[in-house]
């Protein structure tokens, strides 16, 4: 076996030809840097900075690349672009929801909650469950109705769930895009106004219309006058937050225009509730009977047929 001083003397020489051949070549001879072999670890380089170049121009090439991944946005007809309007969490939905129903003056739903991240996850599953709620309680209405009154004739009307769907949907997309259209216009006539986006705007209105869920539900209360109440509480509320949401931006407009405008917002939410309690909320008028067969009873007077003996029955 070799010595300790033989194993010595066989690494400096390897370290010496390997200098020869390398002048520029750097040798580390620490104790923990032997290789599994026992040879001495040696870094090869100008000036023993060729590590360090490695590194700097490697860690400057994953930068360009990260850069340029951000730079890169995806198209308008990729899934990637309509991905990232559905990219947010339970409690920021849970956020925007309760922004909308507790309307505050000062407070802007865009600026506080949307904080230019407008979400289409939201105003899409909140207009779905409006739709069928309505189509539900508008079918179990009747039904309830029916039980009060057995001559009031009810047949399921699957047809509602169609139109509930297509009139929440265009109202919450038709809307939006007229008024961000006259907003667009409004900001060439006067330049200080800065509206906002349309998914913004699609997105305000989505969420106002979350109030009106709960509405519907009480809706089956069969008092009119309680069904009134509760429908003009909950067009109060998400009127309102619509007014706060929209003035920062209309009030650089005339006055004149900023009134007419806020008081059409405000008077196609009533259209909207009006006709959703008309229609899917009237009650079917009662089935109409026909009369029985009226017998008429022959005078007294006229003698009646005598009965044939039995032997003259036909057989």
């Amino acid at each position: 076996m070799a010595s300790a001083d033989e194993l010595t003397f066989h690494e400096f020489e390897e370290a010496t030809n390997l200098l020869a051949e390398t002048p520029d070549a750097a040798t580390t001879s620490r104790s923990d840097q032997l290789t599994p072999q026992g040879h001495v670890a040696v870094a090869v380089g100008s000036g023993g900075s060729y590590g360090a170049e490695d590194e700097v121009e490697e860690e400057s090439d994953k930068a360009a690349l990260l850069q340029e991944k951000q730079q890169q946005q995806p198209g308008f007809w990729t899934f990637s672009y309509y991905q990232s309007f559905f990219d947010v969490d339970t409690s920021q939905v849970l956020n925007r929801i309760k922004g909308s129903l507790l309307p505050r003056p000062g407070h802007n739903f865009v600026r506080h909650h949307l904080r230019n991240r407008p979400d289409l996850y939201g105003p899409f599953w909140i207009c779905a469950t409006l739709a069928f709620v309505l189509a539900v309680t508008g079918n179990l209405t009747l039904v309830l109705a029916q039980r009060r009154d057995p001559s009031i004739h009810y047949s399921p009307q699957f047809h509602k769930v169609t139109v509930a769907g297509i009139s929440i949907y265009c109202y919450a997309w038709l809307v939006p895009l007229a008024l961000w259209g006259f907003l667009r216009w409004r900001k060439g006539v006067r330049e200080r106004m800065g509206p906002y986006t349309f998914l913004e705007t699609v997105c305000v209105y989505g969420y106002s219309l979350f109030v009106f869920i709960p509405m519907v539900v009480l809706w089956l209360i069969p008092v009119p006058w309680l069904q009134w109440l509760f429908g003009a509480l909950a067009l109060g509320l998400s009127a309102t937050g619509l007014v706060f949401t929209l003035w920062p931006v209309v009030r650089e407009d005339t006055r004149l225009v900023a009134m007419v405008l806020l008081s059409a917002v405000v008077l196609l939410h009533a259209l909207l509730a009006v006709g959703c309690k008309l229609y899917f909320f009237q009650s079917l008028p009662p089935e109409k009977v026909a009369p029985p067969p009226q017998i008429t009873s022959l005078p007294s007077n006229i003698p009646l047929p005598p009965t044939l003996p039995q032997s003259m029955a036909p057989s």
